[in-house]
Order: C-alpha cells, then structure tokens, then sequence
C-alpha cells in the first residue's frame, strides 16, 4: 500500500522571493509551500503525498477552496495536487504532528506510516471513470499493482544503479492494464481489478478485436510457463486529457512477467516483437545511471518533454537492463520521475 501520510524530517527551509509570509520546505526529494516559521530545519512532521484525498475535517478545511472534491465513488474530500504559490511549486502538504490527536502517545519516528490512522486514500477516480465493464474482483495473486516508485519518496535509489546497465522509458499518458494467463485461464485487469468480458470492458473490447489474449494463451502454453503476465498502459481519446493525440485506443507494453519474474529489457522487446505488440518509447539505455543523472533535480529535468504529437510528457521510469532485487522498496529496482511541468498543466 503506497505511503500517502507520513512522519518525515524537513530538511532544509528555505525563502521564497517576493514572499512575506510563505517559504519551502524540503521533505525527500519533495518540496512544500508552508507559512513562515511553522516548521524548522531538522524537524519531525507528518507529510501528505500528492494524490492523497484526505477526509472531511476541521484540520483540512483551509483547502476546501482549492482542493474540494465529491464524486459517487470516493465521496467527499480534499485532494492534494501540484500547485504553484508565488512562483514556487508545492507538492503535497506539511502540518505539524501536534495538529492530529490520533498521533497522542504514538512513538513518532521517521518513516512512519500514518496513512491508514489518519483516513487517508488515493484518489483514484480516473481509471474507474475511464475503465467501464463488470469486475469479478481484485487482482489475481500473481499479477502485481504497477505502481513504481516515485524518485522523490526514495532518493536513495539513484545510487542503487550504480555499476549497471539501465534503460529509460517514456512514462505513457493513461491506465494500466493487464492480461494474465495462469492454470485458471485467462485474466483481463485494470489496476485494481479484474474485469468480465461481457462487451462493456474497452481494454477487453481491444484484447479481443486484437487477438491478445489468443496470443497470450499460446505463448504460455508454447513455453510450458506456470504464469505469464503482460503489463502495458491504456492510451486513447477519453483517458486522462489524451496528450498522446490518439484517434483510437493504443496499448504500450511496459512489463512482462514470467513465473511471478519480470523478463529482461531485451527479452519483453522480443515477445513484443513476437505478439506484434507495441511498447513504451525506450529513450535512454547506459550504463551507470549515477555518474549521468546524480541527484533528483538532474532527473527532473530529464523527465521534461513533450509526446511527440502531443502535450507535456508525463515523466520517465527508470529500469536494470537485467531485473535485480532492490531491499530499497523490496521490488525490481526502477523508479519513476515524473515531470513537474506535467503535473501542473494536468490538475484541473
């Protein structure tokens, strides 16, 4: 479950020109608007991720004005975004651990997780919108959430791909996908669950039209596989803002897992080839990423840029050629970097 609040230590403050009574405050490799002199360098305070939808409370109610949301599935609410104040970016929210009286008598320690405690969720309301059709439930075990890391909440992780070959993708406007093959058959999925294809799924609709799902079949049955999985994001009009200008749904493959391990950069380029499948851009492939992109400012920067027929570019993630086990995030090692400039053309 993605950490959206948590106990985090501010440090570094610094001043924003031309402004009296705000200043930044630096969390991970995040940065926060907040009023002058309520946190010090050094301190402990509980920090809220962007898309985090925090609940109704006296606590939050400074941002109904901008932050205010109600929709049938997530309720009421306020949901943080990237904002820019005075000139200065803003993304997620700071607020001192005395503020919350769920966190009395609580050994508040760096890094803890405080999400579930506080009533805190992620606003999911797009691919739920975007995604119609009947679900018969969750994911199935063996195909994983497609969450990746942001840099931001792991700077750490630069360092990881020290001494390795690494590649570069384009992070793709839209929703993940997944089609599964196990002993039980076939699975077709969103990012949270898995859908019945009775005509109403679009992503069923195009696995279908597009003999995907017969492809998939043979491959795991060609391979003597016990689990094969392919993982791709859902690009077309009517998803997200459609930056990539698409006049009809396109499916890029991002991942491909076999026995519950995700293949190489060169062999998921293959069986795309095979299944006649297309993929996300590859942009970059080199060999230790550190000694290029050393901090998380120098990635941001690389991940600005726009589609080429298209808007601001959503970002990049950041993969080992070779899947190696990071203890990091307890994952594949890669990460995403999403560009800034992306997150404030795409808030409403």
């Amino acid at each position: 479950m993605r950490k959206l609040a948590s106990i985090q230590k501010i440090w570094k403050i610094e001043k924003i020109e031309n402004a009296e009574n705000i200043e930044l405050a630096y969390v991970e490799g995040w940065q926060v608007v907040v009023n002058k002199d309520k946190f010090k360098p050094m301190e402990l305070a509980v920090f809220f991720e962007i898309d985090s939808f925090l609940p109704i409370r006296k606590e939050f109610e400074f941002l109904r004005n901008s932050s205010y949301k109600k929709t049938d599935i997530m309720g009421e609410g306020f949901k943080l975004k990237t904002v820019r104040l005075r000139g200065a970016l803003s993304q997620g929210l700071l607020e001192r651990v005395e503020t919350f009286p769920e966190l009395d008598g609580i050994d508040i320690k760096l890094g803890l997780d405080v999400t579930e405690l506080l009533g805190i969720r992620e606003w999911e309301i797009e691919e739920r919108i975007t995604t119609s059709g009947t679900t018969l439930g969750k994911l199935p075990s063996f195909i994983p959430h497609t969450d990746e890391t942001r840099i931001q909440n792991e700077p750490a992780l630069i360092k990881e791909f020290a001494n390795k070959e690494y590649y570069i993708s384009t992070k793709m406007d839209g929703s993940s996908h997944s089609i599964g093959v196990d002993i039980n058959g076939l699975h077709v999925t969103g990012h949270n669950f898995e859908y019945k294809d009775d005509g109403k799924c679009a992503f069923y609709n195009l696995v279908n039209e597009r003999q995907i799902g017969i492809k998939a079949l043979d491959y795991y049955k060609k391979n003597n596989l016990l689990s094969f999985v392919i993982q791709g994001e859902l690009c077309a009009p009517g998803i997200q803002k459609n930056r990539l200008k698409l006049i009809k749904p396109e499916w890029y493959v991002f991942t491909i897992i076999e026995n519950d391990k995700r293949v190489s950069l060169d062999k998921m380029l293959k069986i795309c080839e095979e299944m006649n499948l297309k993929h996300v851009p590859i942009e970059e492939r080199d060999f230790s990423l550190p000694n290029k992109y050393p901090t998380v400012d120098s990635l941001l920067l690389r991940a600005d840029g726009d589609y080429p027929n298209g808007g601001k570019k959503e970002g990049i993630v950041i993969r080992t050629v070779e899947p190696e086990y990071c203890e990091l995030i307890y994952a594949p090692l890669s990460m995403k970097v999403i560009n800034n400039k992306y997150l404030l053309k795409n808030e409403d």
